[in-house]
């Protein structure tokens, strides 16, 4: 992977002249190559890693479905994985290899709200043959980044 892209996922409000700094390089050619990622889409955005248990703003419910479709004729899962990725609750969608096709994570203000989105939208699409869904419960770590630890410090008790 290009160090660039790896220093900007850790840190992506570092400074061009800080990330030259640990490239070896002028700031110039930073702010260069990252306006060149940004235009070929190799970098395609940049977003805060927040821990839903403290922010504040509505609750918010998000769920893994695993979705098994049919590939359609001369376009297998591309337009089907396309379409489902438009929705609004969609916040991430890939193929994958194993027991199911697509893995979606969906977001919603209840456990209500992303079973309708299934119910009603995605497991009524041409195509879809079933859908598995897995609430997510706790974040432990998130996008490389560990979510707040509990008190108590690093070890787990030890008893005889």
């Amino acid at each position: 992977m290009d160090p660039l892209i790896e220093l900007l996922q850790k840190n992506a409000r570092a400074s061009a002249a800080e990330l030259a700094e640990l490239l070896g390089v002028g700031a110039e050619e930073v702010e260069a190559r990252i306006a060149a990622l940004e235009e070929s889409g190799a970098i395609m955005g940049y977003t805060a890693v927040a821990d839903p248990e403290h922010h504040e703003g509505g609750e918010r419910v998000s769920a893994v479905i695993e979705v098994k479709v049919t590939p359609e004729r001369g376009g297998g899962f591309d337009r089907l994985a396309a379409r489902i990725a438009k929705f609004d609750q969609v916040e991430s969608c890939m193929l994958m290899s194993g027991g199911y096709d697509l893995s979606v994570v969906v977001a919603g203000s209840s456990l209500h709200d992303v079973a309708r989105f299934v119910a009603e939208k995605l497991s009524t699409l041409e195509g879809v043959i079933s859908t598995a869904t897995h609430f997510h419960l706790k974040t432990y770590k998130r996008d490389g980044f560990l979510a707040r630890a509990e008190p108590g410090g690093e070890r787990l008790p030890v008893a005889p």
